[in-house]
């Protein structure tokens, strides 16, 4: 009886623990050869999971993209070698066909951090691999990474700082380059957005010129003014001297 009265009394302490039911679910986290992982939903049951995975190095190894079509019970596997760090994942469809794009930036290690980006567009479960375009030399210029991606009205967009100078003594102008792309029958177009400069040289230039044009009209507005009267005065004196003939 005693040992039944504990078992009892130890049963209702139990029963009176609290239970927290909102406590958080943490997302699982990724196990070797796995280093990077985001889920993209482009639809209902439509499915993108990215994936980079390697052992014995950093920034090599190689990427996943796993599609799964949930309605139609397809599955597919696109793969490729990466070089670099897997940093984000962006999804569009720029030349709205209704097949989605999946870009995938990587940012490779350097002495500068600059960007590189997987470009795919999927369509009845195939992978077609888009070559995105690199930075033309006037694109480059001033250029030394840290970019910014984003999607903006379905367009996919690029900011970067401009540097003066090459090297460690390389300054921001704080000016920065925007660059804008589309898709047009599976190529990439490619528009500046911004107007910059390279050195702080070019932008003291630049707004000192507005100055120099307003100027002109101001100058050409007195010396309209300055004549009138003296035209005036000349026409009186001629009649004044037309009249004293008369007389």
């Amino acid at each position: 009886m005693l040992m039944g009265g504990i078992l009892l009394a130890g049963c209702g302490q139990e029963a009176k623990t609290p239970v927290n039911h909102a406590a958080e679910v943490k997302k699982p986290a990724l196990t070797d050869p796995f280093k990077f992982h985001k889920l993209v939903e482009v639809a209902p049951g439509q499915y993108y999971d990215i994936l980079s995975w390697g052992r014995g190095s950093a920034d090599t190894g190689s990427f996943l993209i796993l599609h799964s079509d949930s309605a139609g019970k397809k599955y597919t596997t696109t793969t490729g070698d990466l070089v670099g760090v897997i940093t984000d994942v962006y999804n569009t469809d720029m030349d709205v066909d209704g097949n989605p794009e999946i870009l995938i930036q990587v940012k490779k290690k350097d002495t500068v951090n600059y960007a590189t980006v997987y470009a795919f567009e999927f369509s009845d479960g195939k992978a077609q691999k888009l070559d995105f375009p690199k930075l033309t030399a006037s694109q480059r210029k001033g250029y030394r990474g840290n970019d910014n991606f984003y999607i903006e009205e379905g367009k996919f967009m690029r900011e970067f700082p401009i540097y003066d100078g090459s090297g460690k003594e390389a300054k921001p102008t704080g000016q920065k380059r925007k660059l804008q792309y589309g898709l047009t029958s599976n190529s990439f177009t490619v528009t500046q957005l911004s107007k910059d400069f390279t050195n702080m040289a070019d932008v003291k230039t630049t707004m000192q010129r507005p100055l120099k044009k307003e100027a002109t009209p101001k100058k050409q507005e007195k010396s309209k003014h300055h004549h009138e009267p003296v035209k005036h005065k000349k026409v009186h004196k001629k009649r004044r001297h037309h009249h004293s003939d008369d007389n």
